[in-house]
């Protein structure tokens, strides 16, 4: 078993299929091409039939937990040494079998909804959806409403992101897993950290936006013809419609999974995933911060280079500031491949004075 830190460093960029050579090309065009099958076309539905599952969506939840399976032995084969990493990708897997397979499998045999419960809005965006909420039992309403605007955001100012983004999330989890071995792929840049500031919170004020104007319209019970019409209408460009394409299927699927070979495994994490933003926003006011030792770094780089969201930790490292980044789903890894155990993942029990970062000149490579 390879279960060394510092294992796999030195490899990472001589394998083709991790180093955007022509396999990964490959890769990234099977995966991209299996999203479009999934959500434009019914081929996969004849395949779930045959294998007892009512859908094309309960055929994909089985291959994604067996995806998420097989990429959490890879992990752990190289990264396994670590008890947090080991009870981490544990309950992340645990809870995408049992919440987002099993139970919704199971449940409507009983004569309940199919309920995917490890999802809350804004992620799931159509959670907070009247439409969606009329057609749920009063428990579940209840469930994801609480949920997604209470329990979500305290705990996140209180433990950070990460108990969401890395330990419960499937989208988080597949990262963690299936994505793992093209997580040096992130870009670091100044240019991608603006980019991704822009964009990220874009998607969560459209998807906060999205959501008002269906209460809107719920409330109006749709008197104002042209207002539903453009908003909850049957039409494909009407915004509840527009919305789905575009950051449910296009970026979350699409180019969120598909891109996994040439930009890493967090790009709809990062970029565009509106809960990430949401919950990114009360962990720089809480208690989450990653501490660094002073005056050790050596600044090899591994940090940066094996850090998901593309932040350069070892900036801050090398200025001895510990630091609390919106974008940080604290998975650890700069903290588990630090040869000299420079960074610690903790919550703060007071305000810190490093939640803002100094400037610091930066230069892009």
């Amino acid at each position: 078993m390879d279960q060394q830190g510092q294992n796999g460093l030195m490899r990472t960029f001589r394998e083709p299929w991790r180093s955007r050579g022509a396999l990964a090309y490959v890769v990234a065009a099977l995966l991209t091409g299996f999203y479009v099958v999934l959500y434009w076309t019914e081929w996969l539905t004849p395949a779930a039939v045959a294998l007892g599952l009512r859908s094309k969506w309960l055929l994909y939840g089985a291959l994604y937990s067996v995806a998420m399976v097989g990429g959490a032995a890879y992990y752990l084969r190289h990264h396994g040494n670590s008890r947090y990493n080991r009870v981490r990708i544990a309950v992340n897997v645990g809870v995408q079998v049992a919440l987002a397979f099993l139970l919704p499998l199971i449940m409507p045999l009983f004569g309940g909804p199919e309920a995917y419960l490890s999802y809350f809005w804004p992620l799931s965006y159509d959670k907070l959806w009247p439409s969606t909420l009329s057609s749920l039992p009063v428990y579940l309403a209840l469930y994801f409403i609480v949920g997604s605007l209470l329990v979500a955001p305290l705990l996140a100012y209180r433990y950070g992101k990460r108990w969401y983004c890395s330990w419960v999330c499937g989208c988080g989890g597949l990262a963690n897993t299936f994505g793992d071995p093209w997580r040096h792929l992130t870009a670091s840049s100044t240019r991608s950290w603006r980019f991704e500031k822009v964009s990220v919170h874009t998607v969560m004020f459209v998807a906060v936006l999205t959501t008002f104007l269906l209460v809107l319209d719920a409330a109006t019970d749709g008197a104002t013809g042209t207002f539903h019409w453009l908003v909850a209408g049957g039409q494909w460009w009407s915004v509840k419609q527009l919305y789905g394409l575009v950051v449910g299927a296009i970026l979350a699927g699409v180019v969120g999974v598909g891109f996994y070979p040439l930009f890493g495994p967090r790009l709809w994490c990062r970029n565009f995933c509106p809960m990430a933003a949401m919950l990114g926003l009360f962990q720089k006011l809480g208690r989450f911060r990653i501490a660094v030792k002073k005056d050790m770094c050596i600044s090899c780089g591994n940090c940066t280079t094996y850090c998901e969201m593309g932040i350069d930790v070892r900036s801050y490292a090398q200025s001895n500031q510990s630091f609390t980044r919106a974008a940080c789903v604290g998975c650890g890894m700069c903290a588990h491949v630090c040869p000299r155990g420079v960074l610690r993942l903790e919550n703060a029990p007071r305000e810190q004075a490093d939640k803002a970062r100094v400037r610091l000149p930066v230069v892009d490579l």
